[in-house]
């Protein structure tokens, strides 16, 4: 699988997803600083990645204190708040920030070297973990799929964007394996290309069939029949099921409305925030206006062009077919089956 984080004990090694696929670099991080500062440059992407270079990005920062015992407090905050705001729409940051939160007032009176350890160990296991949960979900998910499958997907929500397996591109990628895919459209994903950058170089990796289309080609291969379904990733799931994701994202759901096609989101637990009701709440991340003015530099426009760049959309939750999680499917009304669900799984892990 590819590894698109390594910690080799003393740092992280980061896939420079900026540079592929011209380039399979890693970049070396070791500090929370550098951490950042690869999140905000979309070095590290995908809303489950973030959350766990997040957590190693903490870890990192706690190997490194070096002040009194009564400063540590202060410090671990200081380096969370900026890891926090770095990415505002993914949920799946402050998850992981919480649980390293969870960990540091569990053993901040043991000791920093005891400290040092659990933390580290606790960023292993969200990364661990995070492959795990992306297996069981292109588990549940390939279930959904006929065979000869046609399947179009938006950005990339595959190993480049998790753990090292996908939630998405993690369906698609079971699914495969069992026999049933014979087609995956991929939407270039503009402004930054992930599509065309990203999930065309993971599948090709993987020799599975993928076709690269641009992003205002989407109805219209629809309407030559030629898409079974469509599946998504999430940055944010609010409790009644609209779901935050890729800007097109909203787009591809609305064809796929019309179209009469079953349109699935893939995504963790932790990527569903039960204290957001509605879509509305999320907070919508708009970026750089050079990245829609620009690519690599080159003028795509007039230089003092106004622009609007929101990150990602929202697809209301009455064009979701059904959440695909780790623990199976999420199927409406999302209202009401959100919260069982999450309710169902927590207390049997009580």
């Amino acid at each position: 699988m590819i590894a698109p984080l390594i910690f080799t004990g003393q740092a992280i090694e980061l896939l420079d997803q900026n540079r592929l696929p011209d380039e399979v670099i890693y970049e070396t991080c070791q500090t929370a600083e550098e951490v950042a500062a690869a999140i905000r440059e979309l070095k590290v992407r995908g809303a489950p990645l973030i959350g766990i270079a997040a957590a190693f990005g903490l870890a990192l920062a706690v190997k490194h204190h070096k002040g009194a015992p009564e400063q540590l407090e202060s410090y671990f905050l200081k380096y969370k708040s900026l890891l926090a705001a770095t990415r505002p729409t993914a949920v799946n940051l402050f998850w992981a920030l919480g649980r390293m939160e969870e960990v540091f007032r569990q053993y901040e009176k043991q000791g920093i070297s005891w400290l040092q350890e659990a933390l580290i160990k606790t960023a292993e296991d969200i990364l661990a973990q995070d492959i795990k949960i992306n297996q069981a979900i292109g588990d549940h998910g390939e279930k959904l799929l006929k065979e000869n499958s046609r399947i179009l997907t938006i950005c990339n929500a595959g190993a480049l964007a998790t753990g090292g397996y996908g939630t998405a591109l993690g369906v698609i990628r079971t699914a495969h394996r069992q026999g049933k895919i014979s087609q995956v459209w991929a939407c270039e994903t503009r402004p930054v290309l992930q599509g065309s950058r990203l999930t065309v170089w993971e599948l090709m990796q993987d020799k599975i069939p993928v076709t690269l289309i641009t992003d205002s080609m989407a109805g219209y291969i629809m309407q030559l029949n030629l898409v079974d379904a469509v599946i998504a990733g999430a940055d944010r799931i609010a409790a009644n099921g609209d779901t935050a994701n890729k800007i097109g994202t909203y787009t591809l759901a609305v064809l796929a409305d019309y179209h009469h096609i079953p349109f699935y989101i893939a995504a963790p637990h932790s990527t569903v925030d039960v204290n957001i009701e509605t879509g509305s709440q999320i907070p919508i991340e708009e970026r750089s206006h050079l990245e829609i003015k620009q690519f690599r530099g080159i003028n795509l426009t007039v230089p003092e062009a106004s622009v609007f760049n929101p990150a990602f959309d929202v697809t209301p939750q009455q064009l979701i077919a059904g959440i695909i999680t780790e623990s199976g499917i999420i199927n409406p009304p999302f209202q009401k089956n959100i919260r069982q669900h999450l309710m169902q799984i927590r207390g049997g892990e009580r």
